[in-house]
């Protein structure tokens, strides 16, 4: 199966079923909606950013900091 159906068929997935709850936790951005997660959803979304973390390497970071850098100061009036 090529990436794209995979990722297709996985975004399908509803949230009331096991892997759709964790998908679910795991990309939960709205600090509104993380406020009533329970100590176990907190857990599963915390050990999945670690995960993707680990996973960049020095240079990624320092370039993925820079442009947020380059952001806030253009947002800021600067160059």
């Amino acid at each position: 199966m090529k990436w794209d159906e995979f990722h297709a068929l996985l975004a399908g997935l509803g949230s009331d079923t096991p892997l759709g709850k964790v998908v679910q936790i795991r990309s939960e951005e709205s600090e509104d909606r993380l406020k009533y997660f329970t100590e176990d959803q907190l857990r599963i979304r915390s050990d999945w950013q670690r995960r993707i973390a680990e996973s960049k390497s020095r240079k990624e970071i320092v370039s993925e900091l820079e442009s947020m850098k380059q952001a806030l100061l253009y947002m800021a009036g600067g160059d």
